[in-house]
């Protein structure tokens, strides 16, 4: 595993691997299975999951938002992989099914790390030497923009200090508003591993201007500015990724082409 050093010179051990999202809206009859699987969290995943480095299941607020009230339906399933093969193989795995058919709304994407600044659980994430192995790798030509896209999804995480948590959220609705209506922004959902003070946003970009346009502007550059005056986080993260694949229907809106059309060298 490699390693980076943090601002306070602290070494990071780094992830080098396939990022594979999942989002969730449940059908109202199937809450209580649900809610029991965020309880069970982690457990189980990495064996029922080969090649899995990292795993995190998500509530979400209400409506897949950001706010303070928990959804009853809403969840997310963040995993990082140690290839490509193992990343697209879980697309197709019964746990994933179990949950797909569950749902009113199901979102998944595969996707490589650009960039990452800071941790998560005291570690860090690459995609270094994959790059090439995706290009080569026909699932692009399935992909949701056909593989030729500039297609960027960016996630960002944080523990929030308790001194903290109500000056963060002074901060967080307005950057949240302008987020839902920046140009660009093709979806974007609020997750947590915890009310209040473990949050995650999750956006996919029509490319990485949009992205930047938002990012160094209006309320979430003013959030920005207050969280590095203030020291909200004990530890936050941001990464930006390479979108290869994404499926699905969020908010209503269709992304991508069903993977059942789609036939990798990975899953042959």
């Amino acid at each position: 595993m490699a390693t980076q050093k943090s601002d306070t010179t602290t070494t990071i051990p780094v992830i080098n691997g396939v990022v594979v999202v999942f989002l969730f809206d449940f059908l109202p009859q199937h809450r209580i299975w649900a809610w029991m699987k965020l309880m069970q969290g982690t457990r189980g995943l990495f064996k029922t999951f080969p090649g899995l480095r990292f795993a995190k299941v998500m509530g979400s607020g209400e409506g897949g938002g950001f706010g303070l009230r928990p959804s009853s339906t809403h969840q997310g399933l963040i995993m990082v992989f140690d290839d490509l093969i193992h990343a697209y193989q879980s697309l197709k795995s019964g746990e994933i099914m179990r949950y797909q058919e569950k749902t009113h709304e199901y979102w998944q994407g595969v996707l490589l790390v650009d960039s990452c600044r800071g941790s998560w659980d005291h570690q860090s994430w690459n995609s270094q030497n994959l790059l090439q192995e995706a290009v080569q790798d026909p699932v692009q030509s399935g992909s949701a923009h056909d593989g030729s896209s500039a297609y960027i999804a960016s996630l960002t995480r944080a523990s929030i200090r308790a001194s903290q948590a109500m000056n963060f959220w002074r901060f967080a609705p307005p950057a949240q508003v302008d987020l839902k209506k920046a140009s660009g922004c093709e979806l974007a959902v609020g997750l947590g591993e915890a009310p209040l003070l473990r949050q995650c946003t999750f956006s996919v970009w029509q490319d990485a201007q949009s992205l930047t346009n938002y990012a160094h502007q209006g309320a979430h550059m003013r959030a920005i500015g207050a969280a590095q005056k203030h020291n909200f986080f004990t530890e936050s993260m941001f990464v930006r990724m390479k979108v290869l694949h994404m499926w699905g229907q969020w908010m209503g809106k269709t992304f991508g082409t069903d993977f059942n059309e789609i036939t990798p060298l990975a899953l042959n």
